[in-house]
């Protein structure tokens, strides 16, 4: 379990202390932006496979059991697993002045639409979503610093991506921000922006729906873990 705490703390640290920060402005000043974007991408990466690695040896320690799910939560599972991805891929199929050095989107008038309506940081919602979810249905200690990992990350890393772009761009940020939010439809309740479905993409949504029936189907056999209780697929 102690190699899971410490893979947890380098990959948040990672993200957190450098990623955002003014730590980053000196890295990319002395670097470059493509230099930076590589090595964290790596940097990033290998905190990944260590924290999975470390999960799945966590795993075989003896069990940390907080609760057990209900089971009214565990076939409510699947369909808000689909809402996570339709953030998720959505998003990342949507053109976003959040992203890597998108900034230049912020000049384009029709950038705010699609999933941008919804939310700024539509798929680090999903991966909240999603990680929230893991850990309302697992229960179990390495679980929860897994799961809870991604969770704090990404959470945390909407505002950190916000006041990055902020110092960045200023202006052209406070315009893009004003009109959007970070938290979900809340632009829209405010009356800052409309809902417009038809803008998602139909190609979109169906592909976001490809991705979790693999993922949905997979989950056996990647996971070790079926995600409806009883059902064997293959």
């Amino acid at each position: 379990m102690l190699n899971l705490w410490a893979a947890a703390g380098a990959f948040l640290a990672l993200h957190l202390a450098i990623a955002g920060t003014r730590a980053r402005d000196r890295i990319v000043g002395a670097l470059g932006e493509r230099a930076y974007l590589g090595l964290f991408s790596l940097a990033s990466i290998g905190g990944i496979v260590w924290l999975c690695m470390a999960y799945k040896a966590a795993q075989m320690e003896p069990d940390w059991l907080y609760w057990t799910a209900p089971d009214w939560l565990v076939h409510l599972a699947p369909p808000v697993m689909i809402v996570a991805f339709l953030f998720a891929v959505i998003g990342l199929t949507t053109p976003n002045p959040t992203a890597a050095m998108a900034e230049g989107l912020l000049d384009k008038p029709d950038t705010i639409k699609g999933m941008l309506r919804i939310t700024r940081h539509p798929f680090l919602w999903g991966a909240m979503i999603w990680a929230a979810l893991h850990i309302a249905v697992n229960g179990d200690k390495a679980s929860i610093i897994f799961f809870g990992t991604f969770l704090v990350l990404a959470a945390l890393g909407t505002l950190s991506i916000d006041e990055k772009r902020r110092r960045k761009v200023g202006e052209k940020w406070a315009g893009f921000a004003g009109a959007t939010s970070n938290l979900p439809f809340a632009a829209i309740v405010a009356g800052r922006n409309r809902l417009r479905l038809g803008e998602l993409g139909w190609w979109r949504i169906l592909a976001a729906l490809i991705v979790f029936g693999g993922i949905f189907y997979g989950h056996l056999w990647l996971f070790g873990v079926s995600p409806v209780p009883g059902w064997q697929p293959y």
